[in-house]
């Protein structure tokens, strides 16, 4: 447990540290929510589809927690390249609570992430329904970032090229988000594009998160918590597999 600790608190210090990142990871949220949330709210509400900018919010959070956890993989590469995970690996503990203790950390600054995203929109208008379960979307933000963290360290245990795992990103990441149901209703859509958005994980996040902020859900709040929570479970085990084969 202590290992998992050190790790834990190691990644929460190279966060506070790094401004630039916290400030970068902010600007295309931002960017995503002010713009779509007030540009199309109109036509939005003009469809009787009621507030546009609320129901977008919950999917920005999502895509915010989303960025960050999965490229939190590439510094499994950069300690790689630079020697400081050859000293961890080769200290007297367990590979699994190395790479649970990573992951944690990577899950809890995807968190916090998140959290921001949540705090801003607030300022723009943003509101929730009830504190209650706000802690509820806090858990989901959580399962969030642990599934899409895991997911991360697993691709980044098999590669050793950091251009590479940010190319491979950048093609999952937007995927992800645009076929999550985070920018649109799923009522009514193609048959063939309801079971792209079925098999995305993101998916169930952001109807999560959806549900616990404006009370707002396709599949249901508790169908979301246990799909992310055994989701993230498996990509945990996957990934804790994949980096306890890493040769250095």
């Amino acid at each position: 447990m202590n290992t998992i600790y050190v790790l834990w608190l190691r990644q929460l210090k190279r966060y506070i540290r790094s401004r630039t990142r916290i400030i970068g990871a902010l600007g295309q949220p931002l960017l995503f929510m002010l713009a779509l949330g007030f540009g199309f709210g109109p036509i939005y509400s003009k469809a009787g589809q009621g507030n546009y900018f609320q129901f977008l919010v919950p999917g920005i959070i999502s895509q915010s927690i989303l960025f960050t956890a999965l490229f939190n993989g590439i510094e499994v590469i950069w300690d790689r390249q630079f020697g400081f995970l050859k000293e961890t690996l080769v200290a007297p503990v367990s590979r699994l609570n190395i790479v649970i203790g990573r992951t944690l950390g990577g899950a809890t600054i995807a968190t916090f992430q998140g959290l921001i995203v949540f705090l801003l929109s607030l300022i723009f208008g943003f509101k929730t329904q009830s504190f209650g379960y706000f802690l509820i979307a806090l858990i989901i933000m959580f399962l969030i970032a642990l599934l899409f963290t895991a997911i991360g360290t697993a691709i980044a245990s098999v590669m050793d090229d950091i251009h590479g795992f940010q190319l491979i990103m950048n093609f999952l990441v937007m995927p992800l988000f645009f076929l999550s149901g985070a920018l649109f209703p799923l009522q009514g859509l193609p048959p063939a594009i309801k079971i792209v958005v079925f098999l995305n994980p993101l998916s169930f996040g952001v109807d999560g998160l959806r549900a616990a902020l404006i009370n707002v859900s396709t599949y249901g709040l508790f169908a979301d918590l246990i799909i992310l929570i055994v989701l993230s479970t498996i990509a945990l085990s996957i990934g804790s597999y994949l980096f306890s084969k890493i040769q250095l």
